[in-house]
């Protein structure tokens, strides 16, 4: 199982610290979390209020804690479930690598290629200065974009595979938006797992 945190691949980009694992569950076990979790979660889709506007969210969260913190983003608050035992695996999995404790995770459904996540950083006050945000993909591979706050030229965008984690820490949140779009094309389901901290 170490051989694979090796396989890493770090982003370099500026005012940020950025390191994707793409094999970081094997495939076999990504299939069995990505079935558990869609069939067990109480999937939810909540309106957000975006710049004025109320909306269906395109996608379907869920959203589980160990301290009963609420997280809210969009004039939305969410108030977690407890961790169940298939997601505690996979949240002492995260921590083997990014070394910290996670106190909470949202989890995203992205039914099809018209369910997204539009651009944003991970900066609610409740996360406090510079947040590690780790995200586990499993199912579908989606593309990931990223673009700086004040520099225009500095994007890049990266396929987060079934199985794959992504870690962003630093000051990547004060200075990076990101973003899942929509495509046009015929896809499966993915199921994101985005571990935070709410102290």
């Amino acid at each position: 199982m170490e051989s694979l945190f090796s396989d890493k691949v770090n982003l370099n980009l500026p005012d940020s610290n950025i390191i994707y694992y793409p094999n970081f569950i094997d495939q076999e076990e990504a299939d069995g979390y990505f079935n558990v979790l869609r069939k067990e979660t109480p999937w939810q889709q909540d309106d957000i209020t975006v710049f004025g506007k109320t909306y269906a969210q395109p996608r379907l969260t869920a959203l589980y804690g160990n301290n009963n913190r609420p997280y809210s983003y969009s004039k939305l608050v969410m108030t977690p479930h407890l961790f169940t035992a298939k997601l505690l695996n996979i949240k002492n999995k995260v921590e083997t690598i990014a070394g910290v404790e996670f106190t909470t995770c949202l989890l995203n459904l992205y039914r099809n290629g018209q369910d997204s996540n539009g651009w944003h950083s991970d900066n609610e006050k409740e996360l406090g200065e510079n947040p590690i945000i780790a995200s586990v993909t499993l199912g579908q591979e989606r593309f990931f974009h990223l673009k700086h706050k004040s520099d225009k030229n500095l994007k890049q965008k990266i396929l987060l595979k079934h199985g794959s984690l992504l870690l962003m820490k630093g000051t990547t949140q004060k200075h990076w938006l990101h973003q899942v779009p929509k495509t046009a094309k015929v896809i499966d389901e993915r199921i994101n797992l985005t571990f935070r901290i709410i102290a």
